[in-house]
């Protein structure tokens, strides 16, 4: 009978305790959590038969706290996670499967079921994701071998994401540098938890601030693309986006973002 094969989740929170987040989110793996508060704490707690290691550190930034849980992973399959979502019973199993039967994969994307006003995806086949299709996935929806993520020396951007200088893209920066290393991305039609509602750490409107970010992210994400990879989103989602501003404007902001990245 061959080894089991671990599933560690690998999650960024603020100001929780470890049984609490691991009640919470209804853990059922072992589990990496980096606790964004303000002191430095270690703990490690039994919850039900599994090993959930908290680390307490006064920093801030998502994408710092998932850098720091990247570095003491330890499963075999790593799935990352934040303390507002609540996974469905039977994941990590539904995981295990999907990359037997995806064994080609070095990482796969979930449906986590998120508000229909914030979602931003929704699988339903499997399919492949590349360079130029890979900016709707949030780090959420990761799950990634173990081996496969500590050999790419991918990290998270400090530039993006909750607490840094621009409000998101961390995970999408993520996965084109994933990709662009050679490593195989691809999908799953599966559910694997629910994002809880709640007030968002960085989405504060279709807003000036919001274009602006996204163009300094599309510049980093396309390159000399990004003007046209920028109209093409708008295109694709004005009547969700342009709204208030009008697309003229958003695209505007747009491109003011993407022409600050020197």
């Amino acid at each position: 009978m061959g080894r089991r094969v671990k599933v560690q989740v690998l999650a960024s929170v603020m100001n929780q305790t470890a049984r609490g987040i691991a009640e919470k989110m209804h853990l059922d793996s072992d589990a990496v959590v980096i606790n964004q508060c303000d002191r430095f704490g270690y703990e490690e707690l039994e919850y039900k038969g599994h090993s959930v290691r908290f680390f307490s550190f006064p920093d801030r930034g998502v994408g710092r706290s998932r850098n720091e849980a990247i570095l003491r992973a330890e499963g075999d399959i790593c799935l990352f996670a934040d303390e507002d979502i609540v996974y469905e019973a039977g994941y990590a199993q539904a995981i295990e499967k999907e990359f037997e039967n995806q064994p080609q994969a070095d990482m796969i994307l979930f449906n986590i079921e998120i508000d229909q006003s914030r979602r931003t995806y929704h699988i339903t086949r499997r399919k492949r994701v590349h360079w130029y299709n890979c900016g709707r996935y949030g780090a959420v929806s990761f799950a990634v071998k173990g081996e496969s993520l500590l050999a790419s020396g991918v990290s998270f951007h400090l530039l993006f994401g909750g607490g840094a200088r621009y409000s998101n893209g961390e995970d999408s920066l993520f996965l084109k540098e994933f990709i662009r290393k050679g490593y195989r991305v691809c999908t799953a039609p599966v559910t694997i938890g629910r994002e809880e509602a709640g007030e968002s750490t960085w989405f504060s409107g279709y807003n000036e601030k919001f274009f602006h970010d996204r163009g300094v992210l599309y510049k980093y994400l396309y390159g000399r693309l990004g003007r046209a990879m920028a109209l093409r989103y708008l295109l694709a989602h004005r009547e969700k986006l342009c709204g208030e501003a009008g697309i003229g404007q958003a695209y505007r902001w747009m491109r003011d973002g993407i022409k600050s990245v020197r």
